[in-house]
């Protein structure tokens, strides 16, 4: 009883400890130095940040990724990137070196720099400068040379990098407006998936995401596409999910199964054939923006809305057993869903239209953002 009692006590001051140490304080404008743990775990600290830069609640948190040294970074479609070290958030605009504030995509490469893919084209962050930001040293603009006699996009101010991926070869594939393009360190290669196909905004673009699977096959997938494409080193292999025109491939599942997403739902490929999830199966709405799978086998969807899908139960699909969805209930107060991360310690982090930022615990949602009007 005694043990009980001195337990219940050390958790009502931790309780009070935590709450009283939060803050919802402004977001810094300089990046200190990185401070690299060794396990790459990171203690979080509820510090909300602040939207700052644009006054459109249309923007999202659109993408997230977690650093070999344990940092959150979150690009935005306009306040540029926020980046977590646990305790406090640095943002990242056009003021102190990003190229635009309007970011798609970003990767750690095997090196541990960080590349951006945004509206105006290709920044590259490389923390191993450690100098302050705004001096030009630690981000690097990068111009990727366009092909000869290529037709204007139309429009004409963007150069939007849609994906970045790195190949188990260690070169880095950009799904771009402009097409895709391999880059060896030194060069960059423009890569055709198809002649004449159109694409997203631009003719020049079919593609813009891109996935390579353990078998070492490319998949790439883009809206205004001809289905998806495959390519296993010699040869272009087009399939249509179902019939759907375009998809985006977003993950090879821990079964091996290919995933895509798309604004009709999802699709999965076992090697062989397709199977839809819709609406009617489970999901919230119809409309899938991101798919992760997590350490526990789970897939998580983005979109219309926050879905977990557990296969390991098995069920029929449309019966409903395998999904849960949050709501509003659970905290989650923004349904449209463009970010999805899991973090090194199992946390999720969830990024939202009006650049909305939640931490999902496995019990509740923490909201880290607030919308300045």
């Amino acid at each position: 009883m005694k043990k009980y009692f001195y337990q219940t006590q050390a958790f009502i001051f931790l309780t009070i400890l935590i709450f009283g140490t939060a803050c919802n304080g402004q977001v810094k404008k300089d990046l200190p130095k990185e401070k690299v743990s060794e396990s790459g775990i990171i203690s979080y600290h509820q510090q909300k940040y602040i939207k700052s830069q644009s006054l459109n609640k249309g923007d999202n948190v659109h993408f997230s990724l977690q650093d070999k040294a344990g940092n959150l970074w979150f690009g935005t479609t306009g306040d540029g990137v926020y980046k977590y070290d646990g305790r406090s958030f640095t943002q990242i605009t056009a003021k102190n070196g990003l190229n635009s504030n309007s970011v798609n995509h970003m990767l750690e490469d095997k090196d541990g720099k960080i590349w951006i893919g945004t509206e105006a084209g290709l920044v590259l962050y490389d923390a191993r400068l450690n100098d302050g930001v705004g001096q030009g040293k630690t981000f690097a603009k990068i111009q990727i040379p366009l092909r000869k006699n290529m037709p204007a996009n139309k429009f004409q101010n963007t150069h939007d990098v849609f994906s970045i991926m790195q190949a188990k070869s260690g070169k880095l594939w950009f799904a771009t407006i402009d097409g895709v393009y391999i880059y060896d360190g030194k060069t960059f290669t423009p890569f055709i998936i198809s002649e004449g196909a159109g694409g997203y905004r631009s003719s020049n673009n079919n593609v813009e995401y891109i996935l390579e699977d353990k078998a070492g096959h490319f998949w790439f997938g883009g809206r205004g596409n001809e289905g998806v494409y495959r390519y296993d080193g010699k040869s272009m292999t087009n399939l249509k999910p179902n019939g759907d025109n375009w998809a985006w491939p977003v993950l090879q599942d821990k079964n091996g199964n290919i995933w895509f997403s798309n604004w009709s739902g999802a699709y999965r490929y076992d090697g062989k054939s397709f199977t839809s999830f819709t609406k009617k199966d489970g999901l919230s709405g119809d409309m899938v923006a991101r798919i992760i799978e997590d350490k526990k086998g789970n897939l998580w969807f983005g979109g219309d809305g926050l879905i977990r899908y557990d296969a390991r139960l098995n069920d029929e699909v449309g019966q409903g057993k395998s999904f849960t969805r949050f709501t509003t209930k659970d905290g989650l107060i923004n349904h449209a869903i463009w970010a999805i991360l899991e973090d090194k310690t199992g946390n999720l982090w969830v990024g939202t239209r009006e650049t909305g930022l939640y931490l999902f615990d496995g019990k509740t949602f923490i909201n880290y953002s607030e919308y300045k009007h």
